[in-house]
């Protein structure tokens, strides 16, 4: 009787630690996900802001004549961008792919910032109904990324604290939940910081 018992409690102590267990790996489960649907609307945001650009040289390349060197940078800052979106993509949270994004979405500000300097001496292209709208869908877009990048972060703080902690530090570590890494502006890279000035 005694020995059934403790048997038993071993058996209930054992069951009770494999549902910690579990509660553990669900919950850093539940948090990669989390971080990961945060990139999606990352993603929505970006895809967007890429749908517009070629809208936008477009309706600029008509006006500026002698500035084609700066429409061919917008578009090339635009496919390294989307490529750099697209290994972000395959990999969230990943550093490489992370650093390999916000460089590419930094040299994109860039290149757009140049071309909103470069149309603010071309009262005639300003003054366009279609520049001026696509550049406040634009303005829009790079809002909606801010917050999106911003909310992303804050999952990926989430779950990085969640698998470092103890004991869910033990459980990450036993199935390899690997740390996320933050879409991050380089330090160095004031200009990234901003959303490259589009209101007329």
């Amino acid at each position: 009787m005694g020995s059934t018992l403790i048997l038993l409690v071993i058996l209930g102590l054992i069951v009770a630690f494999a549902l910690w267990g579990v509660g553990i790996y669900n919950g850093l489960i539940a948090a990669r996900n989390a971080f990961r649907n945060a990139f999606a609307q990352i993603d929505v945001q970006l895809q967007r802001r890429f749908d517009l650009i070629p809208n936008l040289v477009e309706t600029a390349k008509a006006y500026l004549q002698h500035e084609r060197g700066t429409l061919e940078a917008v578009t090339a800052a635009r496919t390294a961008a989307q490529a750099g979106l697209s290994a972000a993509k395959a990999s969230p949270g990943d550093p490489a792919a992370m650093a390999e994004l916000a460089q590419s979405q930094g040299a994109l500000n860039g290149a757009l910032g140049r071309l909103m300097v470069v149309v603010e001496a071309y009262p005639d292209l300003k003054a366009n109904q279609n520049m001026m709208q696509l550049t406040e869908e634009l303005t829009s877009t790079e809002n909606k990324v801010a917050f999106a990048r911003q909310a992303y972060n804050d999952s990926v703080m989430t779950y990085n604290t969640k698998r470092e902690v103890f004991p869910s530090s033990v459980v990450a570590g036993m199935f390899q939940f690997a740390p996320a890494a933050l879409l991050e502006i380089p330090a160095d890279r004031p200009e990234m910081r901003d959303a490259p000035k589009v209101q007329f």
